[in-house]
């Protein structure tokens, strides 16, 4: 199970390195577009969907490798037993509220392509289209929350990093 979410996550990051490749090329056609006149539209809405996709299909990824910022202030001081129940309840509370999360933004997918809802700029394009990723993103989100709730309920660490990268912040 182990390697079917990390594999889960590696290839969410994968798509989320492409979105900010394509959030790239849309920026170097848009120059392009100003400086030759390529009639090319929607550029700059392109790039902010790539830009919103790389930003939603990375959060499962950066949580499990221990990366979100956590403020670890409190919990460093507390006893080990204290501080394990706690991080479990933190850990409760982010898997329901990204379920919350996903559950909205799968519907908010599902609305856009029932009633045919487009953009309003110059591209037009069916919103449901650039929703997907982050319906997917904040699925997977809510995955890796529920993954980590486990890991820590059964003794293992959040991160297979270590700790040490969580202490960096």
């Amino acid at each position: 199970m182990r390697r079917a979410f990390d594999a889960f996550y590696a290839f969410l990051m994968a798509l989320a390195a492409l979105a900010l490749a394509a959030a790239f090329v849309c920026v170097l056609l848009s120059i392009a577009d100003r400086l030759f006149a390529l009639g090319l539209r929607g550029l700059d809405a392109y790039a902010g969907y790539a830009i919103a996709a790389a930003l939603f299909l990375a959060l499962p990824g950066t949580l499990r490798r221990g990366e979100h910022i956590r403020v670890t202030l409190v919990l460093e001081r507390l006893p080990t037993r204290v501080r394990l129940r706690l991080e479990i309840v933190c850990l409760a509370a982010g898997v329901a509220l990204a379920g919350a999360l996903a559950w909205y933004a799968l519907q908010l997918v599902w609305v856009s392509y029932t009633i045919n809802d487009i953009s309003q700029g110059a591209d037009a394009t069916p919103l449901w289209i650039p929703q997907l990723s982050m319906a997917l993103g904040c699925l997977g989100f809510a995955v890796a929350f529920a993954d980590a709730l486990i890991s820590r309920a059964t003794g293992r660490s959040l991160s297979p990093i270590g700790s040490e990268a969580n202490r960096v912040e």
